[in-house]
């Protein structure tokens, strides 16, 4: 079994995996992982693979130097859930009708039966989580009483590549929580197993909710405002640090806080600031759980500046003081 991502331009190959038996099946059952790096005229990056049975996590990071055009090839049949992070690509291919194009903070699944084509990579940066399951693991999640995965079934059981969703769904506020656990998942052996399967079937209920009960995102935002809302998230989490105001916020990423504050409440159902005081505290009760930090150095480390503050603050989201919680890990 074959995977193959290569530059079409300059016959670079850029990723080249053979699978000796499956694409997802591991000899021992345990969890296997490989990273290949990305240091060429095309920019930097990596793509980290991890699997385990029945399931495969793609992860690609990549910063480019200019749009590229890529030709790709598999030889297998699975289910891909889709998510695009960052960046937009447009894919061409036989087995489907029309282009498939991702935006940014996108997702779809895909039933794909042994593909090959071509792919532009449109942006300077570009992230994505591509999860491919075994059909048969898959299908045993699937719902049957919907028109929308009646169709994808049959799809699937006539080895015909198909979209779950004729149209890509947002990514949204829970779908990108779950992402980040996975991405960033520090556990080991049996455990990490464990954990990474029941993430990956957390956020396949997650959209197989959202593409059952809701039709693509139809907000006032325009897109370049979506865009800027997603940059002010994403400033938020890489800066739990720092405090700054809605009005600072909106002017990192060119908007005004009236457009931050409407948008940000439509796209996460949560204001600007409880969304980041609420990360915070995530990250805090992390702290007091793994790290060796005392309360001080951890209110600091979140940019409360008074203990006092956030111990009140801590209190009131979990219910116990920071030294109680502490005390009771």
């Amino acid at each position: 079994m074959t995977l193959r991502l290569y530059d079409l331009k300059h016959k670079h190959i850029i990723v080249e995996k053979e699978y000796p038996t499956s694409f997802f099946d591991t000899p021992d059952g345990t969890v296997k992982e490989s990273i290949t790096h990305l240091d060429s005229f095309m920019g930097r990056g990596y793509y980290k693979e991890i699997y385990f049975d029945g399931v495969h996590i793609g992860i690609g990071n990549v910063r480019l130097t200019q749009p590229v055009l890529l030709g790709f090839e598999s030889d297998f049949e699975t289910i891909e859930m889709h998510f695009t992070l960052k960046g937009s690509s447009r894919a061409q291919t036989s087995q489907f009708d029309q282009p498939i194009s991702f935006d940014a903070h996108s997702h779809n699944i895909l039933y794909t039966n042994g593909l090959g084509g071509r792919m532009q990579w449109e942006s300077e940066d570009f992230h994505l989580c591509e999860i491919n399951l075994r059909p048969e693991f898959f299908k045993r999640f699937l719902p049957s009483d919907h028109h929308l995965f009646d169709r994808f079934r049959q799809a699937v059981e006539k080895g015909k590549s198909s979209l779950l969703h004729p149209e890509h769904h947002i990514i949204n506020h829970e779908m990108h929580q779950i992402l980040n656990q996975i991405i960033h998942c520090d556990k080991k052996g049996i455990f990490k197993r464990l954990f990474l399967e029941a993430k990956v079937i957390e956020l396949l209920l997650l959209q197989l909710e959202q593409f059952y009960g809701e039709s693509p995102y139809q907000g006032s935002l325009k897109k370049q405002d979506l865009d800027k809302i997603y940059a002010v998230r994403d400033f938020m989490l890489d800066n739990l640090d720092c405090t700054y105001s809605l009005v600072d916020l909106a002017h990192q990423v060119g908007t005004n806080d009236f457009v931050l504050k409407k948008g940000f409440k439509e796209l996460f159902g949560t204001t600007v600031i409880s969304f980041w005081t609420n990360q915070k505290l995530e990250y805090a009760k992390k702290l007091l759980t793994d790290n060796n930090l005392n309360i001080s150095e951890i209110s600091d480390s979140i940019g409360y500046k008074n203990q006092r503050h956030f111990s009140t603050a801590f209190k009131k989201k979990y219910g116990v003081s920071p030294s109680v919680y502490m005390r009771g890990v």
